[in-house]
């Protein structure tokens, strides 16, 4: 017998990964929403009280964001931030069965006056306010009382979808475009009106709010946020701001916090704005795009494979996967019924199911970047959604629909170059052109359905059939007028 420490071979294979089986996926999920111990998230907590103390916080927002893509809040003093971290801020399971006007419906799981659920602030991204001296913002993941997840948390579904790629071996960046429309401040009811009338895309834009798209900038970037570009955008008053991409979660908590600086930065110079899709009705309205790149082991995998442009096997499974779920996906990434007015041919708005290298009305964009910083910059960019979107659904949604590509191996059809709304009439297929259209492709999608967990999956579906209804005979003008200003 020999004894002592045996010769590692540096050459021989580690130990083999684990099969990726339904169970494994089943426990990463599981394990990506379980609440932490109570007393790590009190440490925690007293960290960042005292952090925040220093940067003169008095109050932290918490929010999440509605199935109806409005985000709502629970407010706390820096004092009760230790105790919100401990037990969580009471909140109404009801909320996600509220409509964007705040009338409220119900679902078979999800809805009534009765239970209540627990708020917890996400302590990793709290962040001091630059345009609200004294506040702080973080956003929310919603618990039972007994501490369980809950079913109907479209963050935790989110964090879920991105454990199961992750189960996989893949991870993902993202980032979500954020156009808006600025106008001077008035009455709810007012049409608005814009305090620049420079063209589109114009340097007389910019000349003329310097002072305000200069403020957007530092507030966003005293917030830690890294701002690629800022520019006006095609409609009056209208302008658009990208960051840096970043783990999928993490893009969709920037996109509110982008949105809520961006308001906040508009109230303190007397203006107000909107995200809603449409401003006004005929217009080219505000999108949501959301820009999504697959990775394995730091790779890009849109980037030197065989197949279309450079896209790997994975790559292109995955964006199979989007493509074909489009028409479902629009219930998740194209909330109100407004969104189906700026979902039109010829605006650039990906009115029809296909994909494209650099096509901007095809709804899938290819975009590879510029020779040199490909295997950087690859990405794919989902066009026809838009910010009415909860954030967290769009891209937990189109995880599961990329993730359930990838698996069966999908192929992208043949790419399409030029409008297609030129094409030969049945060429390529439109996307829903309705609410009513969409929510028949959700009802069908098993993928969804499963992802989502049947108490979220209904709660949409609830939402998205009142707020058809709410609608259904309102024209257009009156339906852009009841949620121009809620978004």
């Amino acid at each position: 017998m020999t004894t002592g420490t045996a010769a590692v071979d540096p050459t021989a294979p580690g130990p083999a990964e684990p099969p990726v089986t339904a169970e494994r996926l089943a426990a990463a999920a599981v394990a990506a929403v379980a609440l932490p111990p109570r007393e790590e998230r009190a440490a925690r907590a007293a960290q960042a009280v005292d952090r925040l103390r220093t940067e003169a916080v008095e109050a932290v927002a918490v929010t999440w964001v509605d199935n109806a893509g409005i985000t709502r809040v629970k407010a706390v003093p820096l004092g009760g931030l230790l105790h919100a971290a401990q037990w969580g801020v009471g909140t109404a399971p009801c909320f996600d069965v509220f409509l964007a006007d705040d009338a409220i419906t119900t679902s078979p799981i999800i809805g009534g006056p009765t239970g209540d659920l627990r708020l917890y602030p996400d302590l990793d991204r709290i962040v001091p306010l630059a345009a609200q001296p004294g506040w702080a913002w973080a956003p929310g993941d919603r618990y039972t009382q007994s501490g369980a997840p809950h079913p109907g948390c479209q963050r935790l579904f989110a964090r879920r979808a991105r454990a199961v790629a992750a189960a996989r071996g893949l991870s993902l960046k993202a980032g979500i475009e954020v156009e808006w429309t600025v106008a001077l401040a008035g009455a709810p009811g007012e049409e608005p009106q814009y305090p620049t009338h420079g063209p589109a895309y114009g340097m007389h834009r910019v000349t003329d709010l310097s002072d305000y798209l200069r403020d957007v900038l530092r507030a966003l970037g005293r917030q830690g946020l890294s701002v690629l570009q800022i520019h006006p955008e095609y409609s009056p008053g209208q302008f658009e701001v990208s960051v840096a991409p970043e783990d999928p979660v993490a893009a969709a908590d920037t996109s509110v916090l982008v949105r809520h600086t961006v308001r906040a930065v508009s109230a303190r110079h007397g203006l107000r704005v909107s995200f809603a899709p449409v401003v006004e009705a005929g217009g080219v309205g505000n999108g949501g795009h959301l820009h999504v790149s697959l990775w394995r082991d730091g790779r890009n995998l849109g980037h030197g494979g065989p197949g279309p442009h450079g896209l790997t096997a994975e790559a292109e499974g995955f964006l199979a996967g989007v493509l074909d779920a489009l028409p479902e996906l629009l219930v998740l990434g194209c909330s109100s019924p407004a969104g189906y007015l700026r979902l039109v041919p010829s605006h650039w708005a990906g009115a029809y199911q296909c994909w494209g290298l650099e096509n901007r009305e095809a709804a899938l964009r290819l975009v590879t970047g510029s020779t040199g910083e490909r295997s950087a910059a690859a990405n794919a960019e989902v066009k026809c959604f838009d910010a009415s979107a909860n954030p967290y659904l769009a891209v937990g949604g189109a995880i599961a629909a990329g993730l359930a590509g990838l698996e069966q191996r999908r192929a992208l059809p043949p790419e399409f170059t030029g409008d297609p709304a030129a094409a030969e009439p049945g060429t390529v297929p439109r996307l829903p052109a309705s609410p009513a259209e969409a929510i028949a492709a959700y009802e069908r999608s098993a993928v969804l359905r499963e992802a989502l967990g049947e108490p979220l999956y209904q709660a949409v579906l609830a939402v998205r059939r009142a707020e058809r209804e709410q609608y259904a005979a309102v024209p257009p003008e009156e339906l852009v007028a009841a949620t121009r200003w809620r978004y």
